[in-house]
């Protein structure tokens, strides 16, 4: 029986997490082929279970983007005799010549700078994990993207033949806790962005939008909900300095309250100026929130004609989609049913089958 090692390091977050979550609970399902060893790091240990007796976890302890990866991790692969390793991140021990599948997300550290991070520090590790990609892209027997544009700008970047290159979409989750409120908020009409603040996600621009709006809409509020971090803090500050109103910074929310927050907004605004599938948007389809995105890389692929799109680097543009579903009923409901059918078209199911395929052809099952 072959082996198939998955590097999943990245359980447990946002993203990477939830494709992996939703991936290994798939693959117990529908794979009793082949033998599965899942690579964990030791603070996720206790998270996954295998419920599958062909699975089995091994703890990891080699961070991302470290020498240590580079060394120990290739070490303990080859230790490990795969007939497969699934990376479902470009970071990988670039010495490493087993067979290998590589999932690339999107390309965005490659063309954003994180101003939270050292100018330098980051520099030098934006130009590695370049390096990175561009050998695990060549070196892969086959390439996973989330969408055909990610596909496309991987094969650019790489010159890789697209053939390589497999798209399997992503799905969005229903909440299956009960909605609850979030203080200050019932009663509130409001506009809502979940997620991280890095750059890309341009919520300085989304701030600028909602000033305009404000002009016509005084009672309107703007949620942005989210851990608060360094970048969120820089955001925050500049609001203060700028004394904007009526914009609340909710912090972590849990499940049951992002489910209250999706289902009582106005509308969801995405106004990312990079993504690699743009899971929040579909998650907020799912749950009935009409959404109003940006027209930007994969997102209108993703979103299809569930969405009112802008372009995100015009605030006034920004400003008059949001007003529109706001000010038109009969938009907004349009939008919340095309959001809901749009949101079915994706299955976890298809991923984890479509993934499964792409092992098998590597292996030469």
């Amino acid at each position: 029986m072959k082996k198939i090692v998955i590097d999943a390091r990245e359980f447990g977050g946002t993203g990477g997490g939830t494709y992996l979550k939703h991936l290994l609970q798939k693959l117990q399902e529908i794979d009793n082929n082949h033998k599965y060893v899942v690579l964990l790091k030791p603070k996720d240990m206790d998270s996954w279970k295998p419920v599958n007796r062909k699975f089995e976890k091994l703890q990891c302890n080699y961070k991302e983007f470290t020498f240590a990866e580079q060394i120990g991790l290739f070490k303990q692969l080859r230790s490990l005799k795969a007939d497969l390793v699934h990376f479902p991140m470009t970071q990988q021990p670039v010495l490493y010549r087993g067979k290998v599948v590589t999932t690339i997300n999107d390309l965005t550290t490659v063309r954003f700078r994180n101003p939270s991070k050292n100018w330098l520090i980051f520099t030098i590790k934006r130009w590695v994990y370049k390096w990175v990609a561009l050998v695990a892209a060549r070196k892969s027997k086959a390439l996973l993207t989330y969408t055909e544009f990610v596909k496309n700008d991987v094969a650019k970047f790489a010159h890789v033949n697209s053939r390589k290159i497999t798209v399997t979409y992503l799905a969005a989750d229903k909440i299956t806790e009960e909605p609850r409120p979030v203080e200050n908020l019932e009663n509130v009409q409001f506009i809502m962005y979940v997620g991280r603040p890095q750059p890309h996600k341009n919520l300085d621009r989304l701030v600028e939008a909602f000033t305009l709006i404000k002009q016509t809409h005084p009672e309107l509020k703007l949620v942005l909900a989210g851990k608060k971090d360094v970048l969120y803090r820089r955001i925050a500050t500049k609001i203060k300095y700028r004394k904007i109103p009526d914009i609340i910074f909710t912090g972590f929310v849990d499940e049951g309250q992002l489910r209250w927050l999706y289902e009582h907004t106005a509308c969801y605004v995405f106004p990312s100026l990079s993504e690699g599938f743009g899971l929040p948007g579909l998650e907020a389809m799912n749950h009935g929130a009409p959404v109003v995105s940006s027209n930007a890389t994969c997102l209108p692929e993703v979103y299809g004609d569930a969405a009112e799109y802008f372009d995100p680097l015009n605030v006034e543009e920004m400003a008059q989609a949001i007003a529109k579903v706001i000010d038109k009923p009969k938009r907004r409901d349009e939008l919340v049913a095309l959001g809901k059918k749009q949101a079915n078209k994706y299955s976890w199911q298809r991923m984890a089958e479509q993934t499964l395929a792409v092992y098998k052809e590597a292996l030469g099952d």
